[in-house]
């Protein structure tokens, strides 16, 4: 097998719609990147402004309205070993986005045609044999008229937004969505290559790594590990025995594929394995694999040992297991990794960048980062975007997060006939293929709310009993996955509604059931207050999410004069009603400040304290709630979002609320009833680690100003991998009760009080507190915050330490405003008077500017603006 590149790509305009002025004139060729896109491309040559930048999207719908031709010349191969040319040559498109037709020769007279192609998450192979040298020709239809010419053919079917993004099969969210740009690509999006080769190659390859016995069995550091290894060839004649021989780690195996046949399965057994472990639970172990394909031929002049093709990968010994179980609370979804209970602490994923050729590995290092430093330790790869990348699951496997991949469908009716239906089939196979070794991937999963929406969207209503995607998700997928996956699970959909037997849906319920399976909570954030999380007494939470701003640096690309209506702010605020909803999400906590900065950190605030809340929630419930999903982690460009981490990969505050909530020892104070504080307060310590928790534990009541009111002591042991609550006495009720007790003393406790629990002395390591505050902060009597501030730094780091004077609430360095290129590793940092808390900083500050770069919550309640 040799490869080769293609080089010297360029752009041909074929047909281009009008632009916002009307006519648009390019040259006739522009200079190429691929992987790369038509957007960027324009980008490079100087002709288009930054789509990222102020309002220059609505002024670039136009390219996705356009056709597009790319070309390269095919070069040509040396000669094989022996000095014969190969048998084959093939030309290999790891991703084409989306519509084409692909031709060779004189592109004057359109070549001879190799085919056409219409989806973006497949790979294609053509045969070029004897081509070398000529003219290759890629002409990209206009994935706007494409997507509107099948909608018709299809017939039109519920979607979420404007564009028939179901009407073909292309990254949804590439006609934008509610944190996303609109684009509309076209081009060359992953790699693309010639490869020759002779006598056969392999076509697939499919690993299966299984510990074989219990791998949860006490005490057990290792056990032994086995391999399938099934292989599919191709062959340029069918007169030759061929010869597999796969190795993992020291051990070897090897088949033979007699002449006319493509097809071998063989095992390799290895005596003794390092389980493959998420993070938090133990280490990742990986195995290197080796699968070569050779002549099996003893003739006196036959080469046995000459390697015809070889598939290198890297392996993982696990179990994966989502156990669909009914109980006294519902039904509820748990996953078993190497048969141990894992609480999933998640974290849905977008496409990092709305022109996918240009994520690298850098950059989704620094992503696998910020989760990792939240304490995450599952990813779930969204629906609307794409099949992820050899990078993201090299690095998930290596760093031990958990990976749950969507099929690529989203927030609508998808149609079941053809030409989709192969098209989607075919997809399914290939990408189930790709990634079903992987030891990181835990869970396929059918689609992304589209269950929801035909039971509960009134999809029915315009559907008129045409198909909308049932088939795929209970029927084609999961025997595809069972097929070429089998050690990865498998759900129809999300959110999902199982039935007693834990396999089908029960349709008498709507699949957003809090109580079975898994939950989408949206209805907290578009119309209720945070608080309102604790009215689920949720099994598994697969979406949540909370809107802010990015980092003060980022949201500067909005606008010349940004406020929060100008119109480049609207621009990059994709939500419908989403400044609606800020401000109706902040209002029950702080008012609504009229300066432009303290606008800004109360709605960072905000977010990070409604899904601190909503995490500590659902933690608390543990094991009833086994899992929990944050929408989102990431961006794809600067907006205003539901992330944590903004389109410029600037943390906002929500990722250090997350990292606090997420820690894997939690002690929380959480309402006995959820959203009936009536009944007083419950203390919980969720112990996500490998030893036991041991108390006392210890509540103090406090005046705001720090004298200590009431205290009490409580004995608390938790095991390891579980939880356990303590339900405080009268003392520690509701504000009412305390104030009744101390009549004229402290007259209003809600506004002047707050609970401290802890275990352990704060100089310990192992030292936890939580904190329970009785009133809103809007009407709380938080003092105007006192504090020192020192700076110790050296060439690249800074050190920035605060005691506080006062009672602190939420202290956050919002470091970027200091240094636009730093990072600081921990934010919303409650210090109680004669506290010191000490922000690592990656770049470089002073104390002057660092000053300007601290907030807090009693900023925006004694100084709201």
């Amino acid at each position: 097998m040799m490869k080769l590149s293609l080089p010297d790509w360029t752009l041909h305009p074929a047909r281009l719609a009008k632009g916002p002025q009307g006519e648009i004139t390019l040259p006739d060729e522009i200079p190429a990147t691929v992987p790369g896109s038509v957007h960027t491309d324009l980008l490079a040559a100087d002709l288009i402004p930054d789509p990222m930048v102020g309002q220059n999207e609505l002024g670039q719908f136009w390219i996705g309205e356009s056709d597009w031709t790319y070309r390269s010349t095919l070069p040509s191969f040396p000669l094989d070993a022996d000095g014969n040319p190969h048998d084959r040559v093939d030309l290999v498109c790891d991703g084409l986005d989306t519509v084409a037709s692909l031709a060779v020769g004189d592109p004057a007279s359109e070549g001879a045609s190799l085919g056409r192609v219409a989806n973006m998450h497949r790979r294609h192979r053509f045969d070029v044999t004897g081509h070398e040298g000529e003219v290759l020709s890629i002409a990209f239809e206009s994935p706007v008229r494409a997507a509107n010419r099948m909608a018709q053919q299809l017939r039109p079917r519920h979607h979420d937004y404007p564009h028939p993004y179901n009407a073909i099969r292309k990254m949804a969210c590439s006609f934008g969505w509610d944190w996303g740009i609109a684009t509309a690509t076209s081009g060359i999006w992953r790699d693309i290559r010639l490869e020759a080769w002779s006598t056969a190659r392999l076509a697939r390859v499919l690993t299966d790594a299984r510990p074989v016995g219990d791998p949860s069995a006490p005490g057990r550091q290792g056990c032994p590990g086995e391999v399938t290894v099934r292989v599919q060839v191709e062959r340029a004649g069918d007169d030759t025995d061929l010869l597999v021989r796969a190795t993992v780690g020291a051990f070897t195996s090897e088949a033979t594929i007699p002449a006319g046949h493509n097809e071998a399965s063989l095992t390799v057994t290895l005596d003794e394995v390092a389980l493959w472990w998420p993070v938090g639970h133990g280490d990742p172990a990986l195995y290197d694999s080796t699968i070569t394909l050779h002549r099996a031929d003893t003739g006196s002049d036959a080469r046995p040992d000459r390697e015809l093709d070889r598939d290198e990968r890297r392996l993982g010994f696990r179990t994966a297991e989502w156990r669909i179980t009914p109980d006294e609370h519902g039904i509820g979804m748990a996953l078993h990794v190497n048969g141990r209970l894992v609480e999933v602490r998640g974290v849905n994923w977008i496409p990092d960048d709305p022109f996918p050729h240009r994520t690298t590995r850098g950059q989704l290092a620094a992503q696998f980062g910020h989760a990792l430093a939240a304490n995450l330790n599952l990813v779930r790869i969204w629906g609307g975007g794409v099949y992820e990348s050899e990078d993201f699951y090299d690095l998930a496997d290596e760093l031990g997060l958990l990976v749950w991949q969507d099929f690529t469908f989203a927030c609508a009716a998808y149609a079941e006939e053809e030409p989709l239906f192969s098209s989607i089939i075919a997809e399914a196979r290939d990408n189930v293929a790709r990634l079903g070794h992987r030891a990181s991937l835990v869970l396929f999963n059918g689609n992304n709310e589209n269950l929801e929406g035909a039971q509960d969207w009134g999809w029915s209503s315009t559907l008129d009993g045409h198909t909308w995607g049932e088939r795929y998700y209970y029927t084609e997928f999961p025997a595809i996955v069972a097929e070429l996956a089998p050690t990865v699970g498998y759900l129809p959909g999300s959110p999902w509604t199982p039935s007693g037997d834990g396999i089908s849906s029960d349709l008498s319920l709507s699949p957003n059931e809090p109580t079975r399976g898994s939950m989408h909570s949206w209805a907290t954030w578009n119309r209720l207050p945070a608080t309102e999380y604790r009215r689920f007494r949720a099994r598994f939470v697969a979406e949540y999410g909370w809107q802010a701003p990015p980092a003060w640096t980022t949201m500067q690309v909005f606008d010349d004069e940004i406020t929060p209506t100008s119109p480049g702010t609207f621009v990059h605020q994709k939500a419908m009603s989403g400044n609606n909803n800020l401000t109706r999400g902040l209002l029950p906590n702080l008012a609504l400040p009229t300066d432009l900065e303290a606008w800004h950190w109360a709605l960072q605030w905000n977010q990070a304290e409604a899904i601190r809340l909503a995490i500590g929630w659902f933690r608390s419930l543990y094991p009833i709630c086994t899992g929990n999903i944050v929408w989102q982690l990431n961006d794809c460009w600067p907006v205003i979002s539901w992330s944590a981490v903004d389109g410029h990969g600037r943390a906002k505050p929500l990722l250090h609320a997350m990292a606090q909530a997420n820690s894997p020892r939690l002690l929380t104070l959480q309402p006995i009833g959820g959203t009936d504080l009536s009944q007083g307060l419950r203390a919980t310590l969720v112990n996500d680690t490998d030893s036991p928790v041991e108390g006392p534990l210890v509540v103090r009541r406090l005046s705001l100003s720090g004298e200590v009111l009431d205290d009490a002591e409580y004995p608390l042991r938790v095991e390891a991998r579980a939880a356990a609550t303590v339900e405080l006495g009268r003392a520690f009720s509701a504000p009412s009760e305390a104030s009744a007790s101390r009549e004229g003393e402290h007259p209003d406790p809600a506004s002047d009080e707050m609970l401290v629990a802890s275990i352990g002395r704060p100089d310990d390591r192992g030292y936890l507190r939580a904190l329970w505050f009785f009133a809103t902060p809007r009407a709380s009597n938080l003092p105007r915050a006192r504090y020192r501030v020192e700076v110790a730094a050296d060439e690249v780091a800074s050190q920035v330490i605060v005691t506080a004077e006062t009672l602190v609430r939420d202290l956050t360095l919002l470091v970027d405003k200091a240094n636009p290129t730093a990072s600081v590793d921990s934010g919303m940092v409650t210090l109680l008077p004669g506290e010191t808390h000490a922000f690592k900083v990656t770049g470089v500050l002073d104390t002057a500017s660092a000053e300007r770069a601290l907030a807090c919550l009693n900023d925006l309640v004694t100084d709201p603006r």
